[in-house]
């Protein structure tokens, strides 16, 4: 199996269950704390693309700071994506990366698909 990659944060629930999925199922984890390791533009831009998502889409807009930056309704790429790499708590979680297909880990059930795809 594909090396996995996980964009994590231990302190959420959800984060912390699609580790443990990964980890059942023996996969060869690579976890990157995001909050601690924050992605490059050129990395965020590439989940981006590889998540099939706009970076609004990925955005966690019930964060304050995502209301602070006046975010909402926002639409230039660039601005997103800075703001989110500034901001990295306004990335939603978890990322799950295998090869060049990557999925937001939630709901829980969409990693064993992806992890069989």
């Amino acid at each position: 199996m594909n090396e996995i990659t996980i964009w994590h944060n231990p302190r959420c629930t959800k984060s912390r269950e699609a580790l443990a999925i990964l980890e059942e199922k023996n996969c060869d984890v690579q976890v990157i704390k995001y909050l601690d390791t924050v992605p490059t533009k050129d990395e965020l831009t590439t989940a981006l693309t590889m998540l099939g998502m706009n970076p609004q889409e990925l955005m966690r807009t019930t964060e304050a700071i995502y209301k602070e930056l006046g975010l909402k309704g926002e639409t230039d790429y660039d601005k997103l994506v800075d703001a989110m790499i500034a901001n990295p708590k306004l990335i939603q979680r978890p990322v799950i990366f295998k090869g060049n297909q990557a999925i937001l880990g939630r709901p829980k059930e969409n990693i064993a698909k992806f992890l069989n795809s």
